[in-house]
């Protein structure tokens, strides 16, 4: 086979690159999870300490490893299966195949999140806002009943698949225009949230910290899987996008605003859903904090429609509204469109490196992604379960990316980069998290987890893998991937080396 002219692409400047990466981290994770994660594992007092854990977890789990990304990518130029048999040997082909797969297997939900937003976008266009809880929840439940779903998914996964077709010239002009534009959208919307009455509010629970829950190792599980999921570290993004940089764009630079700049964005989305949760229950019709409380964490299987119940409440109580409602869900939708580019250019890569042609391996991603959507399309349980099982599985993926920095040579790398004189200095804390604390970290963090799987999480059914949060559901799910890997790993490897 021709080996992909598309592979010799570079990004045409820093700023092409830093909004590209930026495009990897400012998603759906931010605008629709992180707010959701928080509700969830908020205590009766404030919801601040899952805020301090996923800070800490930033500078010791993400930026590590979204700076380990780029390294592997700018020296390589190889997409993750190719990374890391360069690394590691053909034989390890399958570890970098199981990364790849977890992007890919979120990937399946997410551009089904995609599609609701344009959906919501649509429907923010034709339709008037809704004035109150009831129908706002009438209209993301006739969504969530009808085929409308299907339909968007499709479209989600059809304008993800034209925006890579060229290679990285284009994923690069796209996220020119999204992501200047999404960041926009997102500080109109803060600024009139927080002046909400009632506001301040949600904004104090949000940050007050509960400080018992430090205590508790679910705590820790969720703020590291959040920034896992919200920063894009551990999934192979940044390496795959690394191939395409240019030595002087700078790795530390770059994974230092990428990491603090997608957490901002973050914060900056609960700020706005708690702001308008608590202003409307609250301020508006005289819940208590416990049942303000309550409403957030039962928004949908797992707080799943958090986001698009309140919103569209939040743009009818002000001036102009519908306006900055559609500002609001073509936001979202740029965020979703950005990152879901990024997985499936992730996917086209890995196929590209085995020498098929990128409009070949987009023939064969497009339908993938969108039959095995599906089920989640089907039910919401489902994509709850598919979120917990690979949003966990970023964990692993995050220890196997420690693994093969410790072969390539964690010192050995940080001497090489600190010779680009147009970058930060890296240090040596950098070395040291990634020799010690995310192998170890993630170990520990697994193993807690399968204590809670057991006890709490289902109790007494812990061995039955139907069971959305099961420890089962997700060692099966695991355990097929990597055996299915395994078997096939010389196939896989092919020109990987």
């Amino acid at each position: 086979m021709s080996i992909d002219k598309s592979v010799d692409q570079r990004f045409s400047s820093r700023l092409g690159l830093l909004l590209s990466a930026l495009g990897i981290a400012v998603g759906t994770g931010n605008i629709w999870r992180f707010p959701r994660i928080a509700a969830q594992n908020g205590g009766e007092n404030g919801a601040g300490a899952l805020i301090i854990t996923w800070i800490v977890f930033l500078f010791l789990w993400s930026i590590p490893l979204i700076i380990t990304e780029y390294m592997l990518g700018e020296k390589y130029r190889k997409g993750v299966v190719g990374s890391f048999a360069a690394v590691l040997g053909k034989k390890f082909a399958w570890m970098g195949s199981f990364v790849g797969f977890v992007a890919a297997g979120i990937s399946f939900f997410y551009a089904v999140i995609l599609g609701w937003a344009m959906y919501f976008l649509l429907q923010s266009v034709l339709f008037p806002l809704p004035v109150d809880n009831a129908s706002s929840l009438m209209v993301w439940e006739n969504f969530q009943s009808g085929p409308m779903p299907y339909l968007f998914h499709f479209l989600a996964v059809g304008f993800g698949a034209l925006a890579i077709w060229k290679g990285i010239r284009s994923i690069e002009r796209v996220n020119m225009i999204l992501i200047p534009i999404l960041l926009l959208i997102i500080l109109i919307t803060f600024v009139r949230a927080i002046t909400l009455p009632g506001a301040m509010e949600g904004i104090s629970y949000l940050f007050r910290p509960q400080w018992s829950q430090l205590a508790n190792p679910e705590i820790w599980l969720q703020a590291l899987t959040q920034n896992a999921w919200d920063t894009g570290a551990g999934w192979g993004l940044f390496l795959t996008y690394a191939a395409y940089m240019k030595k002087e764009h700078g790795t530390v630079k770059n994974a230092f605003i990428t990491g603090i700049g997608n957490n901002t964005v973050s914060l900056l989305m609960a700020v706005i859903i708690f702001s308008t949760v608590f202003s409307v229950l609250q301020h508006g019709q005289g819940f208590s904090d416990q049942e303000v409380l309550e409403v957030m964490k039962t928004s949908g299987p797992a707080s799943t429609g958090l986001t698009f119940i309140w919103i569209p409440q939040l743009f009818s109580s002000m001036h102009y509204g519908r306006v900055l409602a559609i500002m609001f869900f073509l936001g979202l939708s740029f965020a979703g469109f950005s990152s879901m580019i990024s997985m499936f250019e992730l996917s086209a890569r890995v196929f590209v490196d085995r020498g098929m042609k990128r409009s070949t391996a987009l023939w064969i991603i497009i339908p993938a992604v969108y039959l095995l959507g599906i089920p989640s399309v089907m039910s919401l349980d489902f994509l709850s379960n598919q979120d917990f099982v690979w949003g966990l599985g970023l964990i692993i993926s995050g220890i196997f990316f420690a693994i093969v920095m410790a072969k390539a040579g964690i010192m050995r790398f940080r001497k090489e980069l600190e010779t680009v004189p147009s970058d930060w200095v890296l240090g040596r804390w950098w070395e040291l998290t990634m020799r010690y604390f995310v192998p170890a970290a993630g170990v520990l963090l697994l193993a807690w987890w399968m204590m809670l799987a057991a006890t709490k999480f289902a109790p007494g059914e812990w061995y039955n893998p139907f069971k959305p949060f099961s420890l089962m559901t997700c060692l099966l799910q695991w355990f097929v991937v990597i055996a299915i890997f395994v078997i096939w790993n010389n196939k896989i490897a092919g020109k990987s080396e």
